[in-house]
């Protein structure tokens, strides 16, 4: 990749989410000059006390995105629609991938000099007999849900505008986040949360891979410097069971370890619920069956490419949820 500078402003776009807000703290702490893109509704919580310039504006409206970029060196786009559950899937192609590409069109006018995405572990291929590697090819079209159909489709517009276009641009393939400072909370560290404190008893017996935020946020920075462009990293660090991880959370506060429901007892469940919802002439509800298959798909991940490449070193899984839940505790 072309020698790029540190002094030029960066801008983090969806810095008012778990993955944008830890990038945008951790440009501040290292002397960077920082510029997020907010809506004016957006929650601020995450950037309070942060030595930040604000833009508002939207993916969606590319003037105020140019008026955010002018000037950039880097852009750390981080805007995620993630509402798997809704009925309606227009509004997930629309922010994930007319916004990415509004977001890219802009970044080439200006001459944006690194453009660092956050995509996700969804658009990785399954792989039965090993590590999911970033050269598995996607060969589940026939079973994934709109909101990964969403999701791979802005990352393989992403990599087209980086090999057509000229993008300087590298991908993240982020798995399950958890770590301290999740203000919204998130639907996995709101879960973790709940858990450790007691108040859930109960949660599916399966596993997935997951990652520190804080690591994620060092994986951005470090792309920006070591990534190659065209290329996707996974960051991913261990894959763990939910037995497991809820195991070291309710450690961490004193409480039972929740009760395991199989994985045949909750699809069940989340298809008689599914339909009572359709009954009743609900349309988006977070119990589907999309939910639970999405809760098993994903399985051990290979991250030597990003360890080799980026530098990266994630910090062990028993200090993530040990942090997220002081965290939660201090802030509930």
């Amino acid at each position: 990749m072309a020698e790029h500078t540190t002094e030029k402003p960066v801008l983090v776009a969806g810095a008012s989410g778990f993955v944008g807000s830890h990038t945008a703290r951790l440009l501040a702490n290292e002397g960077r000059k920082v510029r997020v893109l907010l809506r004016p509704t957006s929650d601020t919580r995450a950037m309070r006390g942060l030595p930040v310039e604000i833009y508002h504006g939207d993916v969606l409206d590319p003037a105020s995105l140019r008026t955010a970029m002018a000037g950039c060196g880097s852009v750390f786009y981080s805007v995620v629609d993630a509402r798997f559950w809704l009925t309606d899937t227009t509004p997930l192609f629309r922010n994930n991938v007319e916004g990415l590409r509004n977001a890219m069109d802009v970044a080439l006018d200006c001459g944006i000099e690194r453009f660092i995405f956050t995509s996700t572990m969804g658009t990785l291929g399954i792989n039965p007999d090993g590590p999911v590697t970033e050269e598995t090819p996607f060969n589940w079209l026939d079973k994934a849900p709109p909101y990964i159909l969403a999701r791979l489709d802005a990352e393989n517009t992403f990599l087209a505008y980086c090999r057509d276009k000229g993008l300087p641009g590298v991908a993240l393939c982020v798995a399950n986040t958890y770590g301290p400072e999740d203000y919204q909370p998130t639907p996995h560290g709101g879960m973790l949360w709940k858990i450790a404190n007691g108040e859930a008893t109960a949660t599916v017996d399966t596993g997935s891979p997951v990652v520190d935020i804080r690591d994620v946020a060092q994986a951005a920075l470090l792309a920006e410097t070591h990534g190659r462009v065209g290329e996707r990293y996974i960051i991913a660090n261990e894959f763990i069971r939910n037995r497991d991880l809820y195991g070291m959370a309710v450690a961490e506060r004193g409480n039972k370890p929740p009760r395991l429901i199989p994985l045949p007892v909750a699809y069940a469940m989340a298809w008689i619920f599914e339909r009572l919802f359709r009954l009743l002439g609900k349309k988006d509800y977070l119990l589907r069956t999309d939910a639970v298959y999405l809760s098993r798909v994903f399985q051990a991940m290979d991250n030597s490419k990003a360890r080799r490449e980026l530098h990266w070193n994630p910090r062990p899984v028993s200090e993530t949820v040990r942090d997220a839940v002081a965290w939660y505790a201090r802030n509930a």
